[in-house]
């Protein structure tokens, strides 16, 4: 009886740690890497998976500011210096301005735009302009990667676009960012604009912290099918600045509401720190050797309703809210979006512009280029809007012509009823809305 129960017992524990060891995969399957430091003690608050290899995507944007910002600070550069928008650049995909090749725009706009719109080809105009070639500039890159102990990273493009060996982890973002916050204090601007305006379109930062988090005031944020939803934000209260990183999240409202959970625990828990472990500095935290998880199939594969691709590389944080067919991870999204922590305060809010747009612009600084007052913010929506105007133009000839023919059947009006309808007119083609050189 002794031995039965033993064998049984080795059964059930077997039973249990295999059934643990599954649970563990599929935990390591959907893992995420969050990080939230100190900025200005480099001090680790929280850490998960923060030392695993991960794909930036255009989080990568932040080390093409960071290479930018040096050269200018060494004058090798200045904030007037035109670049030249190459053919190569004005190829980039998907997220971009759209200027035709051979517009040219000084480092302070590009940056702007870099920044705020995760503008793909104001990154490469950046780094053929900076560093010669992408080649060149990616080398300037790794250099003040490896300066900055950034062991784990790799970078072989200025906007992230998936390439083989494009790797980084949360760890060496956050050293990143600390670094830009210490070494360029002056520039801490251009990290935390909230929208800019080129022409007539106004176009909001894709880190929706901003505005909407009590004192957010940075960073970046990145979107690719391997990697996920990425953000690295920063925020400030009572003087105390905490830098949070959150890897692969679910979608562009999950990253933003999960930033600001850990920003939250950092603020509320100052005074407790005694309390927890200490989990020492960024730098010491010791990096593993592995593979950066591939996200794809998770993330654009076609289990999701709406699944995202490279072709729309940050959309709104709206539709990113509902993005799942699974209705434990829609469940998930929208209880995160709607999110109080337990002291009763909002973790994130509505949107409350407090700056107007910032205003871009191409051309030199002293002579700037105009623009069309027409320009749209893509060429596609520019063509739905022509076909429904046209559709409306048609519609009201359409109508207008029924309406003349429906009052000759009128009572009273036996005897115009009795003479041939004139045909009605045809209708002239709505005149199409020309479109400026800004969307080809």
């Amino acid at each position: 009886m002794i031995a039965f129960s033993s064998r049984r017992s080795r059964i059930v524990i077997l039973g249990l740690a295999a059934g643990l060891m599954t649970f563990a995969g599929a935990e390591r399957a959907h893992a995420e890497a969050q990080l939230l430091i100190e900025a200005s003690t480099g001090r680790v608050l929280h850490a998960e998976n923060a030392t695993y290899p991960w794909y930036p995507a255009s989080v990568t944007k932040l080390m093409t500011a960071y290479t930018t910002l040096r050269a200018v600070k060494e004058g090798r550069i200045s904030f007037d210096t035109l670049l030249t928008v190459s053919r190569n650049a004005a190829a980039q995909q998907p997220t971009k301005m759209g200027f035709p090749a051979g517009t040219t725009v000084t480092i302070d706009n590009a940056l702007k735009m870099l920044m705020v719109k995760s503008a793909n080809d104001m990154a490469v105009a950046i780094a053929e302009g900076v560093g010669g070639s992408i080649a060149g500039f990616a080398d300037l890159m790794n250099a003040n990667a490896r300066r900055l102990g950034m062991s784990q990273s790799n970078f072989v493009n200025p906007n992230g676009l998936p390439a083989e060996n494009h790797i980084t982890s949360a760890r060496d973002l956050a050293i990143l960012a600390r670094a830009l916050i210490r070494e360029f204090p002056e520039y801490d601007s251009y990290w935390h604009i909230s929208s800019i305006r080129y022409g007539n379109r106004v176009m909001r930062n894709y880190n929706s912290l901003i505005d909407r988090y009590p004192g957010a005031d940075g960073m970046k944020t990145g979107f690719i099918c391997a990697s996920g939803y990425n953000v690295v934000a920063s925020a400030t209260r009572n003087g105390r600045r905490l830098i949070a990183v959150v890897l692969g999240a679910w979608s562009g409202a999950v990253r933003a509401q999960k930033a600001a959970q850990l920003l939250e625990r950092g603020f509320n828990s100052a005074g407790l720190s005694w309390l927890t472990p200490s989990l020492g500095t960024v730098d010491a935290l010791a990096p593993i050797d592995a593979q950066p998880p591939n996200l794809r199939e998770e993330m654009c594969g076609g289990h999701r309703r709406k699944p995202p691709s490279e072709e729309n590389e940050e959309e709104p944080e709206e539709s990113a809210t509902n993005t799942s067919s699974d209705s434990d991870n829609g469940q998930q999204a929208f209880m995160l979006s709607n999110l109080k922590p337990a002291n009763g305060k909002y973790v994130l809010g509505p949107a409350v512009e407090t700056t107007p747009p910032i205003v871009v612009f191409t051309g030199p600084t002293d002579h700037p280029d105009t623009v069309a007052q027409t320009a749209s913010a893509t060429p596609k929506k520019k063509k739905k809007a022509t076909a429904k105007t046209e559709g409306k133009t048609e519609g009201k000839t359409e109508a207008k012509s029924e309406g003349k023919s429906d009052s000759a059947e009128k009572p009273g009006k036996a005897s115009k009823a009795a003479k041939p309808a004139k045909p009605a007119k045809p209708a002239k083609p709505a005149t199409k809305p020309k479109v400026t050189s800004v969307n080809q």
